[in-house]
């Protein structure tokens, strides 16, 4: 059944169409259509059409109207780009880095994990990405990690969210904690730069290889970049071996420890 203008728009209870009325009587070219407007007459008439008449109708504007739009509608938020992450204060940085789709990351994760303590610490301790556990919790470092990243902080008198800021280069976690793909660091690493202009801290601790390289732009083993000061920025930077790394490789814990010491004495040193 072929259906003209005039079928479709009484099937849907949109015919006839009615002129605005006015006080005044109004020219004929400046008489105003208005194809949406409803009336007891249209419905009636709607109400009569034969079913299959109305069920054509309604496919026709599904198809030719509804559909199209539907992309449109379905699309998740453009992400902000890098520019616009260089000017944000931290509550504006923080929603951001929650709703980001800036990569593929975000259709895998549960949640973002932005970073969590002070946020004007004077000590940064910066981590890879989110595991299993933090992908649930939304904080950084959390399970036995965590907690024997507690331990090391508390070995130079640090406690999480005292003077402490803690944080990842990757906000959400790579599905099977497998290496982040050189890509999701590029697209990630604006956060945590902004993150670091903000807080401003006096000294940043990396917390593994990937930290430590990625920080200092570098593929320099870890096992080299231990035991020295470097600078990212020219904020006072040390290089330790990642909690998770010591967790299957205790016997390092004191070469940890000479980590730990000599980023104690660089702090000492910034306040004199």
């Amino acid at each position: 059944m072929s259906l003209t203008r005039q079928d479709r728009l009484q099937a849907l209870g949109l015919w006839p169409i009615w002129r605005l009325r006015t006080a005044t009587p109004v020219e004929p070219e400046l008489a105003v259509e208005h194809p949406l407007a409803e009336s007891s007459a249209a419905l009636t008439a709607a109400s009569n059409m034969p079913a299959a008449v109305i069920e054509e109708a309604r496919l026709r504007v599904e198809t030719e109207v509804a559909a199209p739009l539907r992309p449109a509608l379905e699309r998740p938020p453009a992400s902000v780009g890098s520019d616009a992450i260089e000017t944000m204060d931290w509550a504006a940085l923080n929603a951001a880095i929650r709703d980001c789709r800036r990569c593929e990351l975000a259709k895998t994760r549960t949640q973002a994990v932005p970073g969590v303590g002070d946020i004007h610490a004077e000590w940064l301790f910066v981590g890879e990405a989110p595991g299993a556990n933090e992908d649930r919790q939304g904080e950084p470092f959390v399970g036995d990690a965590g907690q024997l990243l507690d331990a090391m902080m508390a070995a130079i008198g640090l406690a999480r969210g005292r003077n402490v800021f803690i944080a990842n280069v990757l906000k959400s976690r790579p599905p099977g904690n497998r290496d982040p793909k050189p890509e999701e660091v590029a697209t990630c690493m604006p956060y945590l730069e902004r993150q670091i202009e903000l807080i401003q801290p006096k000294l940043i601790v990396a917390l593994g290889r990937f930290a430590a390289q990625n920080l200092l732009a570098t593929d320099t083993p870890i096992g080299k970049l231990r035991g020295q000061v470097h600078r990212y920025r020219g904020v006072p930077l040390v290089v330790t071996y990642h909690p998770a790394y010591l967790l299957r490789n205790p016997l390092d814990k004191a070469k940890v420890w000479e980590d730990l010491v000599l980023a104690r004495r660089t702090m000492n040193e910034l306040k004199q």
